[in-house]
């Protein structure tokens, strides 16, 4: 595997993780150009079992990742201020979906909602409208109703691109 600081053409896959909806955004940068390749959802039935429901999470990124062959993945880190509850849930989703990226050997990376907010909209309080309206338009994509899930997902891919891109610039590459 070609490591992404080096190579010109960069894919990332970025994940906005959840036990029932796990957003994806799949972009590719190169020269500080960005396109998105493919974005979505995975879903599990809400009654299924959680256990089940990860398995199903794993086995849906699994096939995601054999058929993009991403450079790296980058997650969006937990909100802290969830209920316990849905904390231990997250947790449980998060690794199910780190397992799976770390068993393809990709580079994982991680940012906080903050820190993607930031980079996507130039406010870490950006309301989830005003990121998803800057996804559009740094990706040009005319989808009016692209879920907030795959949305979320492409802001945590944007993120990394344009900090992978600065590190390059300050390390003078």
């Amino acid at each position: 595997m070609t490591s992404p600081t080096h190579s010109p053409l960069l894919r990332i896959l970025g994940l906005d993780p959840g036990s029932r909806h796990t957003g994806y955004g799949l972009i590719e940068t190169n020269a500080g150009n960005l396109t998105a390749i493919a974005h979505g959802r995975f879903s599990c039935p809400a009654k299924q079992p959680l256990p089940y429901r990860l398995a199903e999470l794993a086995r849906q990124l699994l096939g995601l990742v054999q058929s993009w062959h991403p450079d790296i993945a980058v997650l969006e880190t937990p909100f802290l201020g969830m209920n316990a509850r849905s904390l231990v849930v997250l947790a449980q989703a998060r690794g199910a979906l780190l397992s799976v990226l770390a068993d393809q050997g990709l580079e994982i990376d991680e940012y906080s909602p903050a820190e993607i907010k930031s980079a996507v909209a130039g406010n870490g309080r950006a309301e989830k409208d005003q990121v998803a309206r800057m996804v559009r338009l740094q990706l040009s994509l005319d989808d009016k109703n692209l879920s907030e899930d795959a949305s979320d997902a492409l802001a945590v891919a944007i993120c990394f691109a344009q900090r992978h891109r600065m590190d390059r610039i300050l390390k003078g590459r």
